[in-house]
């Protein structure tokens, strides 16, 4: 066999070997990245908390019926202050649901053009003592979304999952933290609003004993019913996003710890794992 057949022979081998490696990476993007979009598809996807930091803002609305003059005053200025950091509170879940569909593109071979959702994260958050943002988390989101400018405003050029998770995860670990923070702040709020509303009914019905206050207790009683079945709901959702925010935080500080090895078996059960469980727990909250 001359020289010229064994180049073609070659030739032909590396073009099959070319063929065949692309052929891996069809259907959806590469083979063994897809548990890191499955993972980053769940995170962003996974709800509760845009619900509640709304819930949140508007507890005054479920108050004031049940207020008295002096109470409503101190509502009114609670009131004031939820509505003032609402917008912040808000900004680092669209910054994280961003990342997360950044980081899913990059996982995938679709691209889309992610732009449009820059110019609705906001001006920047402002550190608050009451609400508990800090400086770090300021910082944080700065940073963060200065990462996804320059990754979607250059079309995701020269950016690998493994560049992005190294140069966001701080950030997100940190906005992560404040997300939890700030649930568990809703939740107090919340059994404060419960303390209020439900203290109420449990204070005045026992002394409406005469007969021509009948029908206004069994009212009362079917409201109070009402209200308790509200609050018990609520109280499930929020210990569902906490769970939800803290695997996130999980899954997320796994992809960094293995971002040499993110195609083992291990690394992509493991991230598997995370999917399944925020996808469990997303069809928790829809219940």
């Amino acid at each position: 066999m001359d020289i010229r057949s064994i180049a073609q022979r070659f030739l032909l081998v590396l073009a099959a070997a070319l063929l065949l490696a692309s052929c891996a990476t069809t259907g959806g993007g590469p083979v063994s990245l897809a548990e890191v979009r499955e993972f980053a598809d769940a995170s962003a996807k996974l709800g509760g908390y845009a619900e509640l930091s709304k819930r949140y803002r508007d507890t005054y609305e479920r108050e004031q019926p049940y207020l008295s003059p002096a109470a409503d005053r101190i509502a009114k200025e609670n009131d004031a202050r939820r509505k003032a950091v609402y917008d912040d509170f808000l900004s680092i879940q669209k910054s994280l649901v961003l990342y997360m569909q950044t980081l899913s593109l990059l996982a995938g071979e679709t691209r889309y053009d992610l732009s449009a959702q820059l110019d609705d994260l906001g001006n920047g958050l402002k550190a608050n003592s009451e609400s508990g943002l800090q400086q770090r988390h300021v910082a944080a989101y700065t940073g963060l979304t200065r990462l996804l400018t320059r990754v979607i405003a250059s079309g995701y050029q020269g950016r690998s999952v493994e560049t992005m998770v190294r140069d966001g995860d701080a950030d997100v670990q940190v906005l992560l933290e404040a997300m939890i923070a700030l649930t568990r702040l809703y939740a107090k709020t919340n059994e404060n609003e419960k303390k209020t509303i439900l203290g109420i009914f449990d204070v005045e019905i026992p002394f409406s004993t005469k007969n021509s206050d009948r029908m206004l207790v069994t009212l009362a009683k079917v409201h109070y019913l009402s209200k308790s079945t509200e609050y018990k709901l609520i109280d499930k959702r929020y210990d569902l996003a906490l769970q939800g925010l803290t695997t996130v935080a999980l899954g997320h500080q796994k992809m960094r710890e293995n971002l040499n090895k993110l195609t083992a078996d291990e690394t992509r059960k493991m991230l598997a794992a995370y999917g399944r469980d925020l996808r469990a727990l997303r069809d928790a909250m829809s219940e």
